[in-house]
């Protein structure tokens, strides 16, 4: 079965075409810039470089147009006709308490993704247009929503509560959601098979640390508590985020900079994180290597981040009464030596024996522990795509 997966934003459209049976990406691609003067496809079928065209998308139908027509055309595409897309899976980032897992998209579905909207104003109307403009080429294609939110909703009340006047949450649903489910609930997953165990008998911290970054404790199988909350907002240092910080800040900042609160929410999302920090770079990279030459910013924005991780994976172990892995995944969980070193020095009591000369591997999957060690430290990269694929694969 030949599955299409769909990642909609507010002007960009990420595609991949995946064989279920075999799991290969047989295309991949990004359409940007949709609505806005100068957008553009990059195509990249399997086997050969990308391909970068520009080309007029004024919104998200002519950008998945212009997608199956790469996908079938005579010279870079892959296969011969829209017939050969059996499915269509969507990203979509909340589904509130609604779903608790993926469903097939009906109508009904489209309805109550809408009602969520409140809850991701950024993220589900354009989401929703991109499944709208899917249903309007392939109308006859069966296509499934899959939620980012969907793995953490077996989160007991303990975790998902704030401390605020329990008829917010009766109302207005303020509580924890969390998000990157896909991944987290990918991850621990295959970490468990690596190791030959089954997830249903382990205790599994995963640390999805890309520019958005979430840590969550999976526990025999169930996510019991993840670091992001009503929105991405929330929990670690990110690449533009601030995570955690003091409510009383936000008026605060809003009377010393003289704006309103929503353009310090807006600060604290695009403008904070490590990029606030160092005042360089959202990019791990550009930061490790800024700090072996001596920047002191980036070092400390570097640390600060890697001490805020190292605290969330003591609260989940306190979480869960144990841990036996802990998972390095996504960006710079994946390829990031030295983020992954500066955690690893704030979880050795837990017997995790990382081995340095493992630590540098990157992008693969890798136990970083040494034989023997009492918790299991691993790196296994990410595949959002797959496991959306898989999803839209069982349900139709």
């Amino acid at each position: 079965m030949n599955v299409l997966v769909i990642n909609c934003g507010s002007s960009s459209l990420k595609y991949q075409l995946i064989d279920s049976e075999s799991q290969e990406v047989l295309a991949k691609g990004l359409c940007e810039r949709i609505g806005i003067a100068g957008s553009a496809i990059v195509h990249q079928p399997k086997g050969s470089g990308k391909i970068k065209e520009e080309a007029d998308m004024p919104d998200h139908t002519a950008a998945v147009k212009l997608v199956i027509e790469k996908l079938t055309d005579a010279s870079v595409g892959v296969i011969k006709s829209p017939e050969e897309i059996d499915a269509v899976g969507h990203r979509i980032v909340h589904g509130g308490e609604k779903f608790a897992g993926s469903v097939v998209i009906t109508e009904e579905v489209i309805s109550e993704i809408e009602k969520c909207s409140d809850l991701a104003p950024l993220h589900n109307p354009a989401n929703l247009v991109g499944i709208r403009s899917c249903r309007a080429i392939m109308p006859d294609v069966p296509m499934v929503g899959v939620f980012d939110t969907a793995f953490h909703q077996t989160m007991p009340k303990k975790a998902y509560l704030y401390g605020l006047p329990y008829e917010y949450y009766e109302t207005y649903k303020v509580r924890r959601y969390g998000f990157h489910g896909t991944s987290h609930d990918f991850v621990s997953a295959r970490a468990a098979e690596i190791l030959g165990k089954s997830r249903e008998d382990m205790k599994i911290i995963v640390c999805h640390l890309g520019n958005g970054a979430s840590v969550s404790a999976v526990d025999h199988g169930k996510s019991v508590d993840t670091s992001m909350g009503l929105t991405p907002l929330e929990g670690l240092i990110m690449g533009t985020r601030s995570g955690d910080l003091d409510p009383a800040i936000i008026p605060f900042l809003a009377g010393r900079l003289g704006v309103d609160a929503e353009e310090v929410v807006n600060i604290c999302n695009k403008k904070s994180g490590v990029l606030g920090l160092s005042g360089l770079s959202s990019d791990f990279r550009d930061l490790a290597e800024a700090a072996a030459g001596g920047n002191e910013m980036a070092q400390a924005a570097l640390e600060t981040y890697a001490y805020r991780v190292g605290k969330y994976i003591g609260a989940y172990t306190a979480a869960m009464n144990g841990v036996d892995a802990i998972v390095f995944t996504a960006g710079a969980g994946e390829n990031n030596a030295e983020v992954r070193k500066l955690i690893g020095q704030y979880i050795g009591y837990l017997g995790t024996n990382i081995n340095e000369e493992k630590n540098r591997i990157r992008g693969e999957e890798v136990i970083l522990s040494d034989e023997g060690a009492k918790v299991v430290t691993m790196v296994v990269p990410t595949n959002e795509e797959l496991a959306i694929a898989r999803e839209t694969v069982r349900l139709v």
